[in-house]
């Protein structure tokens, strides 16, 4: 009867923010991903050009590097994006960069605990927000 409904509207009241935690961290997990499969192609063409080299959407550049975190751009998280570290150069270390819910990936999404994901050559992992578990 009517208490029988209005228990599972509180159930799914409940479970929702649940599950929603459950689609970022699992969005959150495909950026991380992405980053090491990107700082991974930087390492094979530092050891071959004795450089890394920056990209992003608007700018391939070489290398075959990728802009977006999942199967195809409109399907991803993330953004991603390679650029010298902050006061070097960008033949001695890169950082790259996945940005959630860009226009060219999908806008819907957002990790507001974590914000951008950063991944540099020396192996610092960052997060833009303030969650305290952006990297596992």
């Amino acid at each position: 009867g009517a208490g029988k409904a209005a228990l599972l509207a509180n159930v799914g009241t409940l479970a929702y923010p649940t599950y929603a935690g459950y689609i970022v961290r699992t969005r959150r997990t495909e950026g991380q991903v992405a980053l090491i499969e990107a700082m991974q192609r930087q390492e094979r063409y530092h050891v071959q050009h004795n450089a890394y080299v920056e990209f992003s959407a608007d700018e391939p550049g070489t290398g075959g590097f990728t802009w977006w975190s999942g199967a195809n751009a409109s399907a991803s998280a993330y953004e991603l994006d390679a650029r010298a570290c902050p006061d070097r150069d960008i033949a001695a270390c890169v950082e790259v960069r996945a940005r959630p819910g860009t226009a060219r990936v999908d806008a819907r999404f957002r990790d507001p605990d974590c914000g951008v994901l950063t991944l540099d050559s020396s192996g610092r992992q960052g997060a833009q927000g303030t969650g305290a578990r952006c990297w596992p």
